[in-house]
């Protein structure tokens, strides 16, 4: 089962039942980290993180992957003005697109990393059935090199931090064992950007999309975002980072 296949109706279900699950409220969610693939061994994992979104919540997303190959571009943004699912078409953010192709040489409005078989596609199945009304930035990363992960992490928290702007980072966690995703976290929670940009360096991971969920990370840390990961069975397949509440003093 991929998530492609299913209809509106299944999907909301899953979504609906997963709200039904959980046991406490979640403050407004502003970052996804979603499996690249929905299927039958993820699915419940992915609805938990979707459905902690209300349907008015974001009026626009930003869908990061990582897409190798000899691409030119670093940082490429497909040209389309819309992408279309089974549930409808989705208009592309043109003008998120336009900025920020005026913020650095590396974003490219560009086609050549794009095809059919992206992970936008299954994330979109997800969004139409949360969101009520967006538009939608697809971004690859080509080139998971640390200057490159920084560059997009400060464009995006630089530009986003003021909009209702989702963005969901393509990676797939559950091919990470126990003991790296604990020295990652444990980087996170220290705040230390430079043992996360080594590990980046380091060719050792074994996560597919490490550029996007690195680059997912440095905009949670930030903006100072609490980070939660939902686990089946010891196994990590997605999470979401939200706006911590700031204590009340006086």
């Amino acid at each position: 089962m991929n998530i492609t296949s299913l209809s509106r109706e299944v999907i909301q279900k899953g979504l609906s039942d997963a709200k039904a699950r959980q046991k406490t409220d979640t403050n407004t969610i502003r970052i996804l980290f979603s499996p690249t693939e929905i299927n039958k061994n993820n699915f419940d994992e992915v609805c938990d993180s979707y459905s902690r979104i209300s349907s008015d919540d974001f009026d626009s997303v930003v869908v990061i992957e990582s897409q190798f190959g000899s691409h030119k571009r670093k940082l490429p943004m497909p040209s389309k003005k819309y992408f279309e699912t089974s549930l409808g078409q989705v208009p592309v953010n043109d003008k998120l697109r336009n900025e920020l192709c005026d913020e650095d040489d590396d974003f490219f409005i560009d086609d050549e990393a794009y095809n059919k078989n992206l992970s936008l596609y299954s994330q979109l199945m997800m969004l139409q059935c949360t969101l009520d009304d967006f538009s939608v930035l697809s971004l690859q990363i080509t080139d998971e090199t640390s200057f490159i992960v920084k560059e997009l992490a400060h464009a995006l928290e630089e530009i986003l931090a003021s909009r209702n702007t989702l963005i969901v980072c393509c990676c797939d966690l559950n091919q990470a064992d126990k003991d790296e995703l604990e020295k990652v976290m444990g980087f996170y929670s220290e705040k230390n950007i430079s043992g996360l940009m080594n590990y980046l360096n380091s060719d050792e991971s074994s996560i597919k999309g490490l550029g996007s969920f690195i680059t997912g990370l440095l905009v949670a840390e930030k903006w100072g975002m609490k980070l939660h990961l939902n686990h089946k069975e010891d196994v990590l397949h997605s999470g979401f980072a939200e706006i911590q509440r700031q204590a009340i003093i006086g």
